[in-house]
């Protein structure tokens, strides 16, 4: 079970299946696409990550992870870029598999280590690569679709695209590097959707800076096609590709983007110095936005609440690279503690969606609570990136 699943009831054939009316030629790297969870092939110098673990809504697991890492690492010293998508026409990735984490956790096993050590590997990977890399996002991008998109140079959202980090509402944190890109985000956009997981759809992930460029889906194909016919795959000759898909692209372009109303009061409510004042701000403000903000943040865990805070306020001011490592340690600290494997018990395992947080209130987190939780861990455990 996966994040995302919580989160997004998706009505059958409500998603046209993007591989399924690819050209010919981009299908060929894919002949059989029943078997593998993902998928590696090259055409033309250029490298296609499929992920394949449809009926999970391509959900991150260990063995995906296991496959690309190795193979992404060799291809940026062979190939001209790098070209990432999902499988099945209904998401990019919803996320990894918390579940799976969860039962692992209560055995005591390995996975609680590896899954995190190996995706933040992985996810620092992608932003460092000497090579372009292209996440096309078609369709549902939480969790860990995030930290496979977001700190690459290009994200190409389409009308279908569905993000949101709602990290919070199980106990967790927006990790993936997300104390990296979500701070870094205009104003206070990135602390507001991390501490609410709101959801973006569409032209709105491209307007809110978590999509570099759009395509309609169904063009999704041709995009493609001209990314393999890019000569050498040098960066200049990507964006003016996805410029020209980019800037073709229709559908939605005459819907508003659905935070501009709302983004002073953002900014003004989230410069608050505590989770405790953002709550403040809000009744204060009293319009029915700010209830429901409000309303939001009182289902959340208290102590993912003030964890999260705390994250991006520090991952403002360090690399890429620390942000992960400071990430590892408290993926670590939240393994160990109440509140994850009890909001996964609400969401996804009993879905009764009446978590029993403990502590249940925000000043009841105390700040020797939350210092705890990103203090280094033994030196033999902390997280190595090249």
């Amino acid at each position: 079970m996966f994040l995302g699943q919580a989160f997004f009831r998706i009505g059958k054939g409500s998603h046209r299946l993007c591989h399924q009316s690819m050209k010919p030629r981009c299908q060929m790297p894919f002949s059989s696409l029943a078997e593998e969870e993902v998928m590696l092939d090259i055409t033309n110098q250029k490298g296609v990550i499929l992920l394949n673990r449809t009926k999970a809504l391509n959900a991150l697991n260990l063995s995906m992870i296991r496959k690309v890492y190795p193979k992404l690492k060799r291809w940026q010293s062979e190939l001209d870029l790098v070209i990432i998508r999902g499988a099945g026409g209904k998401s990019f990735c919803a996320g990894g598999d918390v579940r799976a984490i969860v039962e692992a956790g209560k055995r005591g096993d390995r996975l609680t280590k590896d899954f995190f050590r190996e995706e933040y590997m992985l996810n620092y990977l992608t932003g460092t690569l000497k090579i372009p890399y292209i996440a096309i996002i078609d369709g549902i991008t939480m969790g860990g679709g995030f930290g496979l998109s977001v700190h690459g140079p290009f994200r190409v959202a389409t009308e279908n695209t569905v993000f949101a980090m709602p990290e919070t509402a199980i106990g967790l944190f927006p990790d993936v590097g997300g104390s990296h890109f979500l701070p870094r985000l205009k104003g206070k956009l990135g602390l507001f959707l991390a501490l609410t997981g709101q959801r973006l759809t569409g032209r709105d992930v491209m307007s809110a800076g978590i999509a570099t460029h759009m395509c309609d889906a169904k063009r999704v194909p041709d995009l493609i096609e001209d990314l393999f016919d890019c000569p050498s795959g040098k960066e200049e000759q990507v964006k003016a590709v996805l410029k020209k898909h980019s800037d073709a692209s229709t559908v939605g372009k005459d819907r508003r983007y659905s935070l501009e109303e709302h983004l002073s009061q953002i900014d003004a409510i989230f410069s608050a110095d505590s989770v405790e004042e953002i709550v403040q701000r809000l009744e204060k403000d009293g319009s029915n936005w700010a209830k429901d903000q409000k309303h939001t943040l009182m289902k959340m865990s208290p102590t993912s609440l003030k964890v999260t805070f705390e994250q991006l306020k520090r991952g403002a001011q360090l690399s890429l690279k620390d942000c992960f490592c400071m990430e590892y340690r408290l993926s670590q600290r939240f393994c160990t503690d109440h509140d994850f494997y009890e909001g996964v018990r609400a969401v996804l395992v009993d879905k009764d969606n009446n978590p029993r947080w403990k502590p249940d209130r925000l000043e009841e987190v105390t700040a020797e609570k939350v210092a705890h939780y990103f203090n280094p861990l033994p030196a033999e455990e902390e997280l190595q990136l090249d």
